[in-house]
């Protein structure tokens, strides 16, 4: 289906383009020194599930229409903002367990991390126009179906995401324990990722097309 020459440039490509931190790395970056390894490894497959999502919707056409259409781009980019600034009012007002007693408050659910990355990847809508924009670049409709190439070249970018956000909540894993045994710096934890949910809301609210 693909010669050596095109995958070998469309892998390089994704893993350069992994090298820029960008909202999903932050966000599986501060989950994972919340909630420690697993979370963050969860964070990361639920970012690879809504890249996957965008994947299939660029796929089959309907992901054209935020390129076309001002209301739907402007419509899934608040909604996304909207989302991730309700996580950090979220983290900032929530109260450490135990907090008198110098404890650090209960960190996300990894199932819970999971769910929650899903929407805020998926409501990105600068994913949706990469995928839309990037992708066709590589498929070559001489070369077989034009709508298996572009699956294949999506779960191809799905699995590299997953491998490079593993590798980052395992790289980080030390930091998150050293968090979670300070406790003055415990009981800020919430407020910090707070902070860093709504920075990335505002960035995606403020996204033009």
């Amino acid at each position: 289906m693909f010669d050596l020459a095109t995958l070998g440039t469309f892998v390089a490509v994704v893993l350069g383009l992994f090298l820029i931190p960008g909202p999903a790395v932050l966000l599986v970056l501060s989950r994972t020194v919340q909630g420690g390894r697993e979370v963050g490894v969860m964070t990361g497959l639920g970012v690879a599930v809504g890249d996957f999502l965008h994947t299939v919707f660029a796929a089959v056409g309907l992901s054209a229409l935020l390129m076309t259409s001002a209301l739907a781009f402007n419509l899934v980019k608040y909604l996304g903002a909207a989302y991730l600034i309700y996580l950090g009012v979220r983290a900032i007002l929530a109260k450490p367990a135990g907090a008198a007693a110098g404890e650090a408050a209960l960190p996300v659910s990894p199932a819970k991390a999971f769910w929650q990355a899903i929407p805020t990847e998926l409501l990105n809508p600068k994913t949706a126009l990469f995928f839309l924009a990037f992708m066709p670049q590589f498929v070559h409709p001489e070369q077989g179906s034009a709508f298996v190439q572009f699956m294949a070249l999506g779960l191809i970018f799905v699995v590299l995401s997953a491998l490079y956000t593993t590798a980052l909540a395992c790289s980080v894993r030390l930091l998150g324990r050293c968090v979670r045994r300070l406790s003055w710096l415990a009981r800020w934890q919430g407020k910090i990722v707070g902070s860093i949910f709504i920075t990335l809301g505002l960035k995606v609210a403020a996204q033009s097309r």
